[in-house]
C-alpha cells in the first residue's frame, strides 16, 4: 500500500479556464428560460404591443420623410426593448450576490468575470427571442427592410451587441444599489431622459437648434441611426448629416467605450461584494 507523507503538499484544486465558467453559466441560464416559460411570455408580449401602438395608432397622425411612420419607429422600439436589459441585469445580480448562489461559487476557483458574463449573455438571450416576436409583428403592420441580406443581420449584430452593452450597464448598477427597488429605479432615473431625448421616437429636424445637436450626438440615436441605415428605413435628420452619414462607426464607438468602462468596473465591484 502506497503511503503519502504527512508533510506532502496538498494537491491543488483544479482551475477551471474563464471561457468553460461562462459557457457553464450561460448554460444554467439559459436552462432557466426553458423552464420558466412565463418569463418569455413576459418579455415578448409587451414589446408587440408597443409595435402595435406605436406603429398603427401613431403612425396615422405623425408623418416623416423618406418612408413611413411604421419603418422609421422600429428601429427606435427594438432599441427600447434592448434597453431593457439594464434593469433585469441590475435586478438579478443583485437577487444572485443576496441568494447565496455568490456564496456557492465562492468556494470555486472561478474567473470573477463568468458570473457576470454568464448574467449578461442570459438576459440578452431573452432579447433575443423579443427581437424575433417583434420583427414578425413589424412585417404585419407594415415595415420592412430594403437593403440585402449582409446590411440587414448587420443591424441585427449591431442590436445584439447595444443589448450586451446595456447588460454590462446593469450589472454596475445591480452591484452599487442596495436594494431591489434600487436597482429597478435607478436605469428608469438614468435612460429614460436619454431614450426620449433621441431619435428613437420623432424626426430632430423639428426640434430646436440647440436640443437637435444633443438629440443628434446622444449615444442613443447612434445606434438608432445605424439600425435604420443597415435597414434602410428613414433617416431622423438629413442623410448628409455626420450622426447619419457615419452611424454604424459611431454607433460601435459608443459600444466600445461604455463596455470599456462597465466591464472592469463590474468585475471590480463583484470582486469587493464577494470578499465582504
Amino acid at each position: 500500500m502506497t503511503t503519502v507523507p504527512l508533510d506532502a503538499p496538498e494537491a491543488a484544486p483544479p482551475r477551471w479556464s474563464a471561457g468553460s465558467d461562462a459557457a457553464a453559466l450561460i448554460g444554467r441560464h439559459l436552462r432557466h428560460l426553458r423552464r420558466m416559460p412565463e418569463k418569455l411570455l413576459s418579455a415578448t408580449l409587451m414589446p408587440m404591443g408597443f409595435v402595435v401602438l406605436f406603429g398603427l395608432l401613431f403612425g396615422s397622425v405623425i408623418s416623416v420623410s423618406g418612408g413611413s411612420y411604421q419603418e422609421f419607429i422600429m428601429a427606435g422600439i427594438f432599441t427600447q426593448v434592448m434597453m431593457t436589459c439594464v434593469p433585469n441585469t441590475a435586478i438579478g445580480t443583485l437577487e444572485d450576490l443576496r441568494n447565496g448562489l455568490v456564496d456557492r461559487f465562492r468556494s470555486l476557483p472561478m474567473s470573477p468575470a463568468a458570473v457576470l458574463v454568464g448574467r449578461t449573455v442570459g438576459d440578452l438571450a431573452l432579447r433575443a427571442v423579443t427581437v424575433l416576436a417583434m420583427t414578425g409583428v413589424g412585417f404585419a403592420i407594415g415595415w420592412r427592410i430594403d437593403t440585402g441580406i449582409g446590411p440587414a443581420l448587420g443591424a441585427y449584430a449591431v442590436l445584439l451587441l447595444f443589448g450586451f452593452t446595456m447588460s454590462w450597464v446593469g450589472a454596475v448598477l445591480g452591484l452599487v444599489a442596495r436594494s431591489g427597488e434600487a436597482a429597478a429605479t435607478m436605469p428608469s432615473i438614468l435612460l429614460m431622459p436619454l431614450m426620449f431625448l433621441s431619435s428613437a421616437y420623432i424626426p430632430t429636424t423639428g426640434l430646436p437648434g440647440w436640443l437637435q445637436v444633443i438629440a443628434d450626438w446622444n449615444p442613443l440615436s447612434a445606434v438608432v441611426n445605424a439600425l435604420r441605415s443597415l435597414w434602410g428605413n428613414p433617416a431622423a435628420t438629413s442623410v448628409e448629416s455626420v450622426t447619419v452619414a457615419h452611424a454604424v462607426p459611431l454607433a460601435l464607438g459608443w459600444m466600445a467605450l461604455i463596455l470599456a468602462l462597465t466591464v472592469p468596473l463590474a468585475v471590480r465591484r463583484y470582486r469587493d461584494a464577494v470578499a465582504r
